[in-house]
């Protein structure tokens, strides 16, 4: 495991100081995972995630139609016309992301929402960088909120049987969707204090005389919200394709391109949104997704949730309190997926040797480790989509941009939940 170790952290720190070059990192270190014989030729393919590539890549295609449609340059148009000021307009933008990514994944609510932070941005002349980090957050912390959505959410839900309304009250106690909210009301007034420089800045939509940007075409608009839709049902379906919600945004990308095609009467009008798709952010997904699977295999992951289990002992505040918060860091760095898969099976094994209830361990792993990704421009895919989304715009996010947002937005989501989740089911 050594090797395995070694060469994690120190990917991790050259993708941490080498911020541009971050996708060549990735994939050069899951390159020697595979030459080395850390990840067998067998492993590879297991080990990527299409599910979220497909979705990464029809959503970005379906974005920049709706970007061209000027939809979301109406959308800021009606936003900059109904809030005060910047401040305001970022808390708005990141609770609405909030919502949406409580039913729908977090990858696609970024790309869906993104545009419109961009577009006021370039109205007022801004800085966009964080506007779309603190969107991105706020679409992480929602995962955890519903059974729907994230996909730790959903093992959890399957490891303790829980049905949808389960996420909102379980046992007779509130669940954690309240849990969740406090931390988004929380997380929502620390944007507001980290935006309170911007409170100057005045949107005055209507007050500049200035109308409203005219829609050229509502079938983007129509297939986004589509892909919502879809999104939401799928969550419902059981024993489901793997890749489904990728086959439903790569589908509807496509119907939107052909029909874009016929209606210009241009089969070149198929190649801007096919240009949009980022291949620099799924290099560097691909390559983190083999770099995982490596450490994986290299048995780390196992390793490591053993290491945790017995650190607690037989003081299960303790036990709780590890689980949490080593679960926060854990997720800052590695892919909350596979370590939660790990770490579920772990909990039972240690609340049946102790003969305790798992719920309250079985609800820390959860916020910890779906939060922690908060905490490193690198530790979600809505993160990585986010920093993607700025780069093909221009912009660099420096490591100190995002710490500056995701640090305090993730204790401030991760603290109430803690505190809550024992009060409820630990004590």
């Amino acid at each position: 495991m050594i090797p395995a170790i070694v060469l994690f952290a120190l990917t991790y720190v050259l993708m941490l100081i080498f911020s541009k070059y971050r996708p060549y990192i990735a994939l050069g270190s899951a390159l020697i995972f595979i030459v080395s014989g850390m990840l067998p030729l067998k492993e590879i393919i297991p080990s990527l995630d299409f599910n979220v590539i497909l979705m990464i890549a029809g959503t970005m295609g379906l974005v920049a139609l709706f970007i061209e449609s000027k939809m979301p340059a109406l959308l800021a148009d009606i936003i900059m016309e109904k809030v005060p000021n910047v401040q305001i307009a970022v808390v708005a933008l990141a609770l609405f992301a909030g919502i949406i990514s409580a039913f729908v994944d977090n990858v696609a609510t970024v790309l869906m929402v993104a545009p419109v932070a961009l577009e006021i941005c370039k109205k007022l002349k801004i800085n966009p960088v964080p506007f779309i980090i603190s969107i991105a957050v706020a679409s992480n912390l929602q995962g955890a909120a519903t059974l729907v959505g994230d996909t730790t959410a959903i093992l959890l839900g399957s490891a303790l049987d829980m049905s949808f309304l389960d996420f909102f009250w379980y046992h007779g106690k509130p669940c954690m969707f309240f849990f969740v909210e406090l931390g988004a009301v929380l997380s929502a007034i620390i944007i507001a204090v980290l935006f309170r420089k911007e409170k100057h800045l005045k949107l005055n939509g209507k007050e500049n005389g200035a109308t409203r940007t005219v829609v050229t075409d509502y079938v983007p608009t129509v297939l986004l919200v589509g892909a919502i839709v879809l999104l939401i049902g799928a969550s419902f379906i059981p024993n489901k394709p793997d890749i489904t919600n990728g086959l439903i945004c790569t589908d509807l990308m496509i119907i939107g391109i052909i029909i874009n095609c016929v209606k210009k009467d241009d089969i070149k009008a198929a190649l801007p949104p096919l240009k949009a798709i980022d291949f620099n952010t799924i290099g560097l997904l691909l390559g983190l997704f083999l770099i995982i699977g490596g450490i994986s295999h290299m048995g780390v992951i196992d390793a490591l949730a053993n290491l945790l289990a017995k650190a607690g002992g037989n003081n299960i505040f303790l036990l709780y309190t590890i689980i949490v918060w080593a679960s926060v860091v854990i997720s800052a760095f590695i892919d909350n997926i596979p370590y939660v898969a790990t770490m579920i099976p772990v909990i039972a094994g240690i609340a049946a040797a102790l003969q305790i209830d798992p719920t309250p361990l079985y609800f820390g792993l959860l916020s910890g480790a779906t939060l922690g990704g908060n905490m490193t421009p690198i530790g979600a895919s809505a993160n990585i989509t986010g920093i993607g989304i700025l780069r093909k715009a221009g912009y660099e996010v420096k490591n100190k941009d995002f710490f500056r947002i995701g640090i305090p937005f993730t204790l401030a989501a991760v603290i109430p939940a803690y505190v809550l989740i024992w009060l409820l089911f630990g004590m």
